[in-house]
């Protein structure tokens, strides 16, 4: 079982780089700034997961303020980027907002 569980860690490690990977291309292709903000966000949350199962296999718990911390900060950062994202389309579009 403890086989099963290693390569089941494994795995989830490998399929989270390739995520993180997968959001930066998105992030630098673009092509609009709705595609980069859901990009970043998802990179953020593939980070969080990354320290989960850090903190799994290392087992050392502190990883998991780490991901509380980062996801906070990560959700903040899309909120502020929406907003930011929502005046701009409307300053272009001559509302007044």
């Amino acid at each position: 079982m403890e086989n099963f569980f290693a390569i089941a860690l494994e795995a989830g490690f490998a399929m989270i780089v390739l995520s993180v990977v997968l959001a930066f291309v998105r992030l630098v292709r673009g092509p609009s700034l709705p595609d980069r903000v859901v990009a970043l966000d998802m990179m953020t949350v593939s980070i969080v997961a990354f320290c989960g199962l850090s903190a799994i296999r290392h087992d050392a718990p502190a990883f998991l303020d780490v991901a509380v911390v980062l996801a906070l900060v990560g959700f903040l950062a899309t909120v502020a980027l929406a907003r930011f994202a929502e005046r701009n389309s409307a300053r272009n579009r001559g509302d007044d907002a």
